[in-house]
């Protein structure tokens, strides 16, 4: 419930707080006092666009914040947890600010959140039912969704949204397989061209870095025998070359006795004379293999030249990126083929999918029927006693496109008159009976939904005298299971209240102020003759007051 409303800098008021308490929280005072500021307040707190109009001041940020009591109510736990949000006990913190600039930031817990955040958690705390809300009655889903708020069964409808999802899903993956198969057949004379240029160049790994060194070495080789000719004479040819030179190095060491290290580097140059022979050996090898080979190179060449065509063909970068282009073309002529098969599968898949949705659907419907009529006597027996002693009413549920919500539409129907057609509400009630009406599904809900708070806003607009009382007993009762905050221009709805605050102006020398403060007995029997006879000084208004407050 809400324990604390703190608003600051919004409109015509500075700076007020309000400590609410369990049961019926009464708000009254005069048209234009600020009761409808108070409640843009509210709804800005829960997540509704915010307007820099409301800043009066604007050297600084307007501020409205509520601290709530969720005791009990563990799903807000789990969205705090789900946000990354630290608990705060059994307190929850709800802020809103709004800079002068227009910025706008949202807090839980002192936590700075995005708006959806705020607003996904608010309509767990609270329901705040003003005037223009009565407009909901005649809204189907909201009708659907009262009657779903009452089930018996209350896993069908958990069944059937997940047994829906599954459908969808279903669905969704035989579509795509099909948009699939149909874009794979209309490309698959192309994708065999692919494959078959692909497997008539029967390219292997490495095989082109291969040939192009061979090219490079085939279109050189002329140069390439004079370089190597070069060095063999170098290492053993003529009278002065490496080879000679280390074995007469290697003697001249050896010779050397009186060196301490001559046997030390006598060995060592023996390793760079057979290391130099073994270098000789080689190059000599390599010399003897080259031969300049004209039909080879143009083999290379030709080669060469049809990778070079295939990647430009197939726009690859490489000749690993064709390798991999001919695997993944063959993978998808293997799914062309398989294609209508595994398509008939996913089709079957979503049709077993459908089915089952269909049947949880209709034990959804069946329990949407049981509730409707039990729902209309209990709607009848709240209503009636408000001043619509003819009031019938009828819950109508008829088929309806398979949809997220099942396969109904809900209508609600009412007359008014003993000769009056069932009709839907927008079509025969008056702004008044769809207030009386709309209080009485509420109090209803309210018997079956877990909520801390519900707010309304002269939602009794339009009636008066006995009837008014009666709505005001239908508060008082909601307000045994939930907490109430009722904004009211009525008397014997006001009397009814558990606690009562009274919304006034405050004029001072540069500026006029909304005020709120909370009635002791005395001010609340000044309040009702007030509003009883527009006189709080009134006698006989003053005497009513303190019958309808039950004091002496």
């Amino acid at each position: 419930m809400i324990e604390t409303l703190s608003i600051s800098n919004y409109a015509l008021i500075d700076n007020i707080e309000l400590t609410f308490q369990p049961g019926l929280n009464i708000i009254t005072g005069e048209t234009g006092a600020g009761k409808s500021i108070m409640l843009g307040a509210l709804s800005m707190l829960f997540g509704n666009r915010a307007d820099t109009r409301v800043v009066s001041d604007k050297s600084k940020k307007s501020v409205v914040e509520g601290i709530f009591d969720i005791t009990g109510y563990d799903e807000i736990d789990s969205l705090l947890a789900a946000n990354d949000i630290d608990t705060m006990g059994k307190q929850l913190i709800l802020r809103r600010e709004i800079a002068p600039t227009g910025r706008s930031r949202s807090f839980v817990n002192d936590v700075p959140v995005q708006l959806s955040v705020l607003r996904e958690i608010a309509i767990r705390l609270v329901d705040l039912h003003s005037q223009h809300q009565n407009l909901l009655l005649a809204d189907n889903d909201y009708q659907r969704s009262v009657i779903d708020t009452m089930l018996d069964d209350t896993t069908v409808k958990s069944d059937y949204g997940m047994a829906y999802e599954a459908f969808r899903a279903a669905l969704k993956k035989f579509q795509l397989a099909r948009r699939a198969t149909e874009t794979s057949k209309a490309e698959e004379e192309y994708i065999r061209y692919q494959i078959e240029l692909l497997e008539q160049l029967d390219l292997q790994p490495g095989e082109q870095e291969a040939l192009e060194q061979e090219r490079n070495l085939l279109a050189n080789v002329t140069t390439v025998k004079e370089s190597l000719g070069q060095v063999l004479e170098m290492f053993d040819g003529g009278d002065t070359n490496i080879l000679g030179m280390l074995r007469q190095s290697e003697g001249l060491i050896a010779g050397a006795g009186g060196l301490q290290e001559s046997e030390q580097l006598a060995r060592r140059i023996e390793s760079l004379r057979i290391e130099a022979a073994d270098i000789k050996d080689t190059i000599d090898t390599l010399d003897s293999r080259l031969e300049a080979d004209p039909r080879r190179l143009e083999y290379v060449e030709e080669r060469l030249s049809d990778i070079y065509n295939t990647q430009r063909k197939l726009s690859a970068e490489s000749d690993t990126a064709l390798i991999a282009m001919r695997q993944e073309l063959k993978e998808r002529i293997d799914s062309i083929d398989n294609s209508d098969e595994r398509l008939k599968q996913y089709a079957t898949k979503a049709k077993l999918a459908k089915k089952h949705a269909m049947e949880l659907a209709e034990r959804l419907t069946e329990a949407r029927r049981k509730v409707a009529s039990r729902f209309a006597d209990k709607l009848l027996e709240s209503a009636i006693p408000l001043g619509m002693k003819n009031l019938r009413a009828e819950i109508e549920i008829t088929p309806a496109e398979l949809s997220a919500t099942g396969a109904d539409k809900v209508n609600f129907l009412f007359a008014f008159n003993k000769s009056q057609a069932l009709m839907p509400v927008k079509d025969t009630a008056s702004g008044g009976e769809i207030s009386r009406l709309m209080l009485s599904v509420k109090a209803l809900v309210a018997e079956h939904v877990q909520l801390p708070s519900i707010i309304f806003d002269e939602v009794d607009t339009g009636v008066s005298g006995d009837v008014a009382g009666r709505m005001g007993n239908l508060m008082k009762e909601i307000s045994k299971r939930i907490q109430v905050i009722a904004i009211t221009h009525l008397p014997p709805v006001a009397s009814k209240g558990d606690v009562h605050f009274k919304v006034f102006k405050e004029d001072s020398d540069t500026s006029t102020n909304t005020r709120v403060r909370k009635l002791n007995d005395e001010q609340r029997v000044d309040e009702l003759a007030l509003m009883l006879s527009g006189d709080a000084a009134n006698e006989a208004a003053r005497a009513t007051a303190r019958i309808m407050l039950g004091l002496k």
